[in-house]
């Protein structure tokens, strides 16, 4: 039905197109996604791009057509919503207001807009979005093999690796039913007689399922649905099945379970042993028939299952197959499965079932052998050269029962194995054998981060040994979030261009179901890096559908008495510092902010305003005279000593600062709210604790900040605590003691951005550039030096344990904010009126950046020769941009091949280049 729907909508977009010369609006969006089968808002917000080749194009006006079928648009018939000609230049985040829409329903709309000569456009193509269903109509039935009561599931957080006593664990596991813990495969037999408009799927299987209809899969999601906290929210899925999915007569429903982490076990590696119960499906399918009946197909005791051939499954351990318990057509039409049992009706999660708005993790990339080598006598390790996080794909051949485990790891012992000490060990995959020609397998429900696979007792390529396997050929699947990228980055200095790649693949190889810490030991959603690196991931990636997603796990996590805990899904709690750290809290107030400064939406403020409240009184509450003295400070500081909690800064000025951050912004988006009261109150605290901050952490003579260390003076400047009169001085230290260490760093992961910003925000980007410019540790050029294809935890790869942590990737924003100069303004949110001032530091010879921002792509490119300077600037249509070069404005400067005087719509100061520009496209020249 999706295939019909998407070709009856470009014919009725072809029956409209009368063009009158004038730009249509493109790339209609329903909550920041293309005809969304799941919006979970009441009253959506559309929006849509306007693109032209011409410059100085913006809207004046827009008209929108609502109706509840594709054919009425061609009449222009909106049965919903007629917005007629509205006077306006906002194209984005408009709220629908026609008639209450109706839950799991789908709509169609398209617009046309005026420009700024007031001429309108043809209309868009068509577009849709479907309304979520509501609980009532989903009416959710879970089922599985056995009840939660008769499973003997450990239940509680408190079940943590390190502090767990095996005699214990062994009980566990013990005392555990195989069922609790296997994968199973489910399956529904139903009939079609009639002809079908559609048919939509709304299905949640946890931990994940794979989902097939006759026979082919539903989907491209990998580790569905997305992780949650199963006791407070629970995702489920929502498909609109192609034309062809359904057979007239006979059609099979076949799902298949893992554990994922609804259900973690206590065998081979685990960070924690926590389960929310055993494998379970909700599924429910709405069929609409043509003669306007539906039938509904749901998850019931009608349902039979069966053991899947995965004979083990972890997130943390790895996962067996069995190709022998297989059985064909166990998933279509016709297939025999009288010796099947009746599924039972199982607890549901306490969880609220939510229909799963952010983007699924899918398979991105594939990797091919880059290198092998036979260690021991049919014993061989292969080099995939890339680390990441995913999976193998094998092609064997060999004699029933035979089977092949694979190692996988990110570092080699010196011998040449595989070394998982510092990543998680036991991890392997495991799969026996049919003995039936070519076959090939992946892993369903377990991915780990890994450059290198490790397999013994085989042949490669050719049969050398006839009793042992054969494999024909090995791939590696890197899995990450399809959120999409938004950014491009390119300069003339290698580091920066390698850190950038470094960086991104650390990025992706961690951009699961949560933004996790490494893809391997923990992947748990460490909450600090969605802050700390928020403008360089917002930059790089769509974020738009994510961050609400996280800010969902932040919601769950709290506690009722507002603290927030470092990690959200909190599944396992650790306590002390590690479980409350302020600079991890203080998340769930930046992001919704920092979310509203790029994307121009206030929702999540105003969403999440009473989690943010919460947590500052929390704060609040925790601190002595406004000081907090707890936390893990400046985490992973550089420096001789070992790494972990803050050695250079003290601890209590890191706490104190993030309870200020947390509490000002805090004050600002009540005022943005209309929250008068609350912004006067917390504006009030926000003062209050600045004032305590400088009592007991600022040296009037020597104008440094705490121990002095890089952290101590970034913090306060950056965060605006420095006093004006003292702003100089502290910053002139700072940069003293960069320049003393051989401009070398020694912050962290959490100092790291307030270094680089304070610095980049204050005329020091040259101390930026010379600090990261060179291959010694601490920096980026010592990684790439080292070989490495992933961001490493430490600085230092050979001290730290894991080689694939983006934590300390905040460079990323100094790339696009400092070096392109793409920078947003903070009085016109998400992008409709932005800043381009490009910095010119070092030996750069040029930059190239783009950023596709929700009106549009930005792009900032420069390039200096010997004797000219050329930045190419292009500025989406409907927004505008003030252009701050950093060139001598006396010099000859031409604009498209004019003067700059000439240009229209233009401001000048005589004691700089700092001008403004409507849309287009340009070419700025100036002669050095």
């Amino acid at each position: 039905m999706n295939l019909l729907k998407n070709i009856l909508l470009a014919f009725i977009f072809s029956l409209g197109f009368n063009s009158n010369g004038q730009t249509p609006a493109t790339d209609l969006i329903c909550e920041f996604k293309k005809n969304p089968v799941a919006v979970t808002n009441a009253n959506p917000r559309l929006g849509w791009k306007i693109f032209s080749e011409k410059n100085d194009v913006s809207q004046t006006a827009y008209h929108i057509l609502v109706a509840s079928t594709p054919q009425k648009l061609t009449v222009e018939d909106a049965d919903f919503w007629n917005s007629s000609k509205i006077n306006s230049d906002q194209s984005q985040l408009i709220f629908y207001s026609g008639k209450p829409l109706k839950p799991g329903s789908n709509y169609y709309w398209k617009v046309k807009v005026w420009d700024q000569d007031k001429k309108a456009s043809q209309w868009s193509e068509v577009n849709s979005f479907r309304i979520a269903p509501d609980e009532k109509q989903l009416q959710p039935v879970w089922i599985g093999a056995i009840t939660k009561e008769d499973s003997h599931l450990p239940e509680g957080r408190n079940f943590h690796t390190a502090t767990y006593k095996k005699e214990k664990k062994e009980a566990m596991i013990a005392a555990t039913d195989s069922l609790a813990r296997r994968s199973i495969m489910l399956r529904k037999v139903f009939k079609v007689s009639k002809k079908i408009t559609e048919a939509v799927v709304y299905i949640s299987g946890l931990g994940h399922y794979e989902l097939t209809i006759n026979g082919s899969k539903i989907g491209t999601s990998a580790f569905a649905p997305l992780w949650t906290d199963y006791d407070k929210s629970v995702n489920y899925n929502s498909y609109e099945l192609d034309s062809d999915a359904l057979n007239k007569g006979e059609n099979a429903i076949g799902v298949v379970l893992g554990n994922g982490m609804y259900n973690m076990i206590a065998e081979r590696y685990s960070k924690f042993f926590v389960s929310f119960g055993p494998p379970t499906l909700f599924f429910n399918m709405k069929i609409t028939y043509s003669d306007g009946t539906s039938e509904v197909i749901k998850s019931d005791s009608s349902w039979k299952y069966e053991k899947s051939p995965i004979s083990f499954n972890s997130i943390f351990g790895g996962e067996d197959y069995d190709a022998n318990l297989e059985q064909p057509g166990w998933d279509q039409p016709n297939f025999n499965a009288e010796n099947w049992k009746d599924a039972i009706i199982q607890e549901a999660p306490k969880g609220k079932l939510q229909a799963q708005v952010t983007p699924p993790v899918i398979i991105q990339k594939e990797f091919s052998v880059k290198e092998v080598n036979e260690i021991e006598p049919n014993t061989f390790v292969f080099n995939m050269g890339q680390n990441l996080s995913g999976f193998p794909t094998i092609q064997v051949k060999g004699k029933k029962g035979q089977k092949i485990r694979l190692w996988v790891g990110e570092v080699l012992n010196e011998d040449g194995r595989i070394r998982q000490g510092r990543s998680g060990k036991p991890y392997y995959f495991d799969y026996t054998l049919k003995g039936n020609g070519i076959e090939e397998w992946q892993p369903r429900f377990s991915y780990y981060g890994y450059q290198y696979i490790e397999i013994e007792q085989i042949n490669y390529k050719e049969a050398v040994d006839a009793k042992l396997p054969t494999l024909l050929n090995i791939t590696s699947n890197f899995i990450y979030n399809d959120s999409g990228e938004s950014g491009f980055f390119e300069s003339s200095n290698p580091i920066f261009n390698k850190a950038h790649e470094l960086i991104n693949n650390a990025i992706k190889s961690n951009f699961q179901a949560v933004l996790t810490d490494c893809p391997h030991r923990e992947k748990l959603g460490w909450l600090e890096e969605a802050h700390l690196n928020g403008p360089g991931l917002i930059f790089n990636y769509n974020m738009q559908k994510y961050i609400p997603g996280i800010m969902q796990n932040i919601k769950d996590a709290q506690r009722e008495n507002g603290l927030i805990p470092n990690i959200a899904p909190e599944y396992v709690i650790f306590g002390g510092d590690f479980t409350d750290s302020p600079e991890w809290g203080v998340t769930g107030i930046v992001l919704p902010w920092m979310y509203y400064e790029y994307y121009g939406d206030s929702s999540l403020l105003e969403k999440y305003y009473p989690v943010m409240k919460k947590y500052v009184d929390y704060l609040t509450s925790k601190s002595e005279n406004h000081i907090l003295s707890y936390g893990l400070g400046d985490w992973y500081d550089y420096g001789d000593h070992a790494a972990g909690y803050s050695k250079n800064s003290p601890i209590a000025l890191s706490a104190t600062s993030h309870y200020y951050f947390g509490a000002d912004l805090l004050a600002k988006a009540a005022k943005l709210l209309n929250k008068e009261e609350d912004s006067q109150t917390y504006e009030k605290l926000s003062n209050t604790i600045k004032k305590a901050f400088n009592t007991e952490f600022f040296n009037s003579e020597t104008k440094q900040y705490g121990t002095s260390s890089q952290f101590s003076n970034a913090v306060p400047v950056f965060m605006d605590i420095v006093e004006p009169e003292y702003k100089a001085e502290v910053m002139q230290n700072l940069v003293d003691d960069i320049k003393a260490r051989g401009y070398r760093l020694t912050t962290g992961d959490v100092g790291n951005r307030y270094l680089f910003q304070a610095l980049a925000r204050n005329g020091e980007n040259e101390t930026m550039y010379k600090m990261n410019n060179h291959y010694d540790t601490p920096g980026y050029g010592f990684q790439i030096k080292f070989g490495l294809t992933t961001l490493t935890e430490q600085w230092d790869p050979r001290k730290g344990n894991s080689w694939n942590h983006f934590m300390m990737g905040q460079i990323e924003e100094w790339f696009y904010r400092s070096l392109a100069g793409i920078v947003p303004d903070p009085e016109h949110p998400g992008f409709k009126h932005f800043f381009i001032q490009p910095e010119l530091v070092g030996d750069l010879n040029f930059v190239k950046a783009s950023y596709n921002s929700i009106y549009g792509t930005i792009i900032s490119e420069w390039e200096k020769s010997e004797k000219t300077t050329t930045f190419k600037l292009e500025i989406p249509a409907n927004t505008s941009a003030r252009i701050k070069l950093p060139i001598d404005s006396t010099n000859k400067i031409l604009i498209n091949g004019k003067p700059y005087k000439r240009q229209s719509r233009m401001e000048s100061n005589s004691k700089s280049f700092n001008f403004k520009l409507a849309s287009g496209k340009y070419i700025i020249t100036t002669s050095n």
